[in-house]
Parts: structure tokens; sequence; C-alpha cells
């Protein structure tokens, strides 16, 4: 299913839906991130996707990482919850969803990278290469935090 992510845009559609979402920002050893290439808008991001009934939310971070990148991962830190009413995101089914989202610090516990349907490329990324690709000012936002080392976890 294709996606739009409409943000701070006075032409957004009006949101239908809110959803919880997870996210998960992991650096390697060296310490480079753990990007993909989403499918659905061919924006580079974390991994990271909905919470499922029966998991907790750590549990769907953890999910989202291994069916999206291959790698298994553990949660070690919260760094925000995101919820801005000005990003809505648009499906092409009519669902257009506020922006909900937890993103964890997480760390590589084993895996090897392999894309999924919702990834079509996955890879460790140095910031400066994560500079210069195209990425969602939200996800940029999570990115910011995470390399920041806060005190306290961000939220809006």
């Amino acid at each position: 299913m294709a996606r739009v992510d409409c943000y701070n845009d006075p032409n957004a559609p009006k949101a239908n839906s809110i959803a919880v979402a997870v996210s998960a920002f992991i650096q390697d050893d060296e310490g480079r991130i753990l990007m993909i290439r989403r499918t659905d808008n061919d924006l580079y991001a974390i991994p990271g996707g909905q919470l499922e009934l029966g998991e907790t939310l750590s549990q769907a971070a953890v999910r989202e990482v291994r069916e999206e990148t291959g790698i298994e991962c553990e949660v070690t830190g919260v760094i925000g919850l995101y919820s801005n009413p000005n990003h809505v995101i648009a499906y092409d089914d009519g669902e257009v969803r506020q922006e909900f989202s937890i993103c964890f610090h997480a760390t590589v516990a084993g895996g090897i990278l392999e894309t999924s349907n919702e990834s079509k490329e996955v890879l460790w990324m140095t910031e400066n290469e994560v500079d210069s690709v195209n990425v969602h000012p939200s996800i940029r936002l999570r990115l910011r935090h995470g390399l920041e080392s806060r005190s306290a976890a961000f939220y809006t």
C-alpha cells in the first residue's frame, strides 16, 4: 500500500484515524545507523511499524526491526514520543493517520541484513551518509534525538 507523508502542509487531508507505531534507532559498533529504504514511499527511515494486538511496545519494535531488516535487537531505552497532529500519513486506501509513534534506542543482538516486502534496501549508514539521502523530516528528528544522548525522552 502506497503512502504519502504530509508534514506541516496546510493542504494535507484531515486525519481520520490514529494508530500506535514504534521505531528503533540502532547503531553498530562503528556508530553506523541501521536504515531501510521503504517500499511504500521510497524514503530512507529507521525500521518501525504498527503495534499489533497482544504485544508490548518493545516487542513491537523488536518484531518490526526483525521483519524489515533481518536484525535481532534488544530495546534499551526510549528516545521519544512523537504525536504531531501536523504530520499525517495518507494511504491509498483512504486512511489518513495522525502521527503517533514511540521511538526506542536498541542494540544489535544478532541476525543478518535482509530486505523484506517493506524494505527495498537495508544498510548501515554513517551520519554523513544519512544526511545525503531522502529522509522525511519526522525521521530526521528521531535520528537527531537518537544521536544526542538526551538525558530525558523527547515528547510532544
